[in-house]
């Protein structure tokens, strides 16, 4: 499962808190991020992120999240499902539709057949959509620092990013659950475990090791 959403939406708080959740209740769960969570991944993260690598072009940025998912989806995501693991990942291909699809203008069509190609096909069971107000997360952004490259987009561009995985979600209703991120974190948290924990029940999942 996925958690995607705007930049400053608190998906890592989230998606931390959902994790001990789900161990406590007797799963055994893999906590992940994109771009990352492989080393070779997290090279790749460090250099689309740097602020400093302003001229990057939207095509070679989709290409190198492309790259970094690839070895993600393949040594980290993968066998941790083979094991019996539930995957948490602070996003996954969504986002690169909604930020270089979306946001940067690349061809939709284009950006599916490339995270076909590198995920090979695997698809989120489950995506939570943390859904916020651009200009409060733009202001949280600001307060926390050490603004990365797509941090420091301007507001059009957030709230184009915004607009982007509403449409997202409306368009794979199945998979996707909209949790409002405005509200204060223990509401937000009391949604998502809500939503996840009915999930892995009507899948099948009990206590102790999950089924995917």
């Amino acid at each position: 499962m996925t958690l995607e959403g705007p930049d400053g939406s608190g998906k890592t708080t989230q998606i931390a808190r959902l994790r001990q959740r789900l161990e406590n209740e007797g799963f055994v769960v893999v906590q992940t991020r994109e771009p990352g969570g492989t080393p070779i991944a997290d090279r790749i993260r460090a250099l689309i992120l740097d602020p400093a690598h302003r001229e990057m072009t939207a095509r070679a940025e989709a290409l190198l999240y492309m790259a970094a998912r690839a070895q993600h989806t393949a040594e980290l995501i993968r066998p941790a499902l083979a094991r019996g693991a539930v995957v948490i990942s602070d996003r996954y291909a969504d986002s690169t539709l909604v930020y270089q699809g979306v946001a940067r203008g690349l061809p939709q069509a284009e950006l599916v057949e490339l995270n076909r190609f590198a995920t090979e096909g695997l698809t989120p069971d489950l995506t939570l959509l943390l859904d916020g107000d651009p200009e409060r997360l733009a202001q949280r952004l600001t307060d926390r620092g050490n603004r990365d490259r797509l941090d420091s987009e301007g507001l059009e561009f957030h709230r184009r990013v915004r607009e982007g995985f509403l449409r997202l979600a409306a368009q794979h209703p199945d998979r996707f659950r909209v949790i409002d991120g405005d509200r204060p974190p223990e509401c937000v948290q009391s949604s998502i475990e809500t939503c996840v924990l009915d999930f892995l029940q009507k899948r099948g999942c009990t206590h102790g090791v999950a089924r995917q």
